[in-house]
């Protein structure tokens, strides 16, 4: 399928304006978690997390104040929102603080809070959830994802320079720390919870981009084989020629996760809009940043040809003799 018929668009023109505009979104992101904070997860904050079924349409304040008079000066800090479906009648509770780590006291702030419920006079609150993560799982949880983070960057530079030059490794891990930095930044401007989903999906997103972006830098390689010259215009028509299938996989993957946040329900939205706005900035940062990262680090120094590589070609067929009748 084709979308663009023989593409020429000056995509490096605009690397500068790419950078700033990155720079920006980073920025803005960062100031946002220096005033606000990073919403965290249960999984990483720690606290206890119940989900309640009620037979009518729920009061939030109420729910707030009853977890007031159940959990003195506790439940002031706990969150109460809608959950799922409008029509299941359901609020998640979220108390940042827990017991005991150990024995019958696990769950004691779980079953504090659904006491406090249906001691307060509200429509038959049923329990139909609980998730309870003690402050030192959440540390550990924490020390995992940066862990698996930082090993697979590394192992990105260390394949990217092994399988074509350090320049272009230098690319594609500048393109990946992009993608996870606006990423975050878009995270914490639309306040949702870091949670193990999320880091999921960063980890998602990551190889996404790297794919992405190798497929363009094989083209560059390939275009470099046989002819030398300025290396803006061999990444140029590299970015042109590997257009169409950026965007039909970039546009198919789009699709299934928008299904996937429009339909998935409340525990994918985060998960699902963690991936829009990977696969978006991912597509973004091959096209430029990463190509534009290559470069800058190079100049504009042309490119030597390289050796052609060895077209196989067919063995020579011995001649057949017709035998005469």
């Amino acid at each position: 399928m084709q979308i663009f018929h023989n593409p020429n668009f000056n995509f490096v023109r605009w690397r500068w304006h790419a950078i700033i505009l990155s720079w920006v979104v980073v920025i803005a992101g960062l100031l946002v978690v220096w005033k606000r904070g990073m919403p965290l997860g249960v999984e990483f904050s720690g606290g206890t997390i119940v989900i309640v079924r009620f037979d009518q349409v729920p009061d939030t304040q109420r729910v707030r104040s009853a977890l007031d008079k159940a959990l003195p000066g506790v439940g002031q800090e706990a969150q109460v929102q809608r959950y799922g479906d409008l029509a299941a009648n359901q609020v998640m509770i979220r108390v940042p603080t827990v017991g005991a780590e150990t024995g019958g006291s696990l769950s004691e702030t779980a079953d504090t809070v659904e006491k406090g419920l249906k001691s307060s006079g509200l429509p038959n609150p049923q329990i139909v959830g609980t998730e309870i993560v003690g402050p030192s799982v959440g540390e550990q949880l924490t020390r995992q994802g940066t862990l698996a983070t930082v090993m697979a960057l590394a192992g990105i530079l260390i394949y990217v320079a092994f399988r074509f030059q350090f320049s272009f490794a230098v690319g594609a891990v500048v393109a990946t720390i992009h993608d996870l930095l606006v990423t975050l930044a878009f995270l914490a401007f639309f306040r949702y919870d870091l949670s193990l989903n999320v880091i999921a999906a960063v980890l998602t997103i990551t190889g996404y981009s790297v794919n992405d972006t190798i497929v363009i830098f094989d083209r560059v390689r390939e275009n470099m084989h046989g002819r030398g010259g300025n290396l803006e215009q061999i990444v140029n028509a590299s970015v042109n020629q590997t257009l169409n299938r950026t965007v039909l996989t970039a546009g198919t993957a789009l699709l299934s996760v928008l299904a996937l946040f429009l339909f998935g329900g409340e525990v994918l939205h985060g998960f699902a809009f963690t991936m829009l706005v990977g696969i978006i900035t991912g597509t973004y940062s091959s096209v430029f940043i990463a190509a534009g990262i290559v470069l800058i680090w190079q100049g504009r120094k042309a490119v030597k040809a390289q050796p052609a590589r060895p077209v196989a070609t067919a063995p020579a067929r011995k001649p057949t003799r017709r035998r005469a009748s």
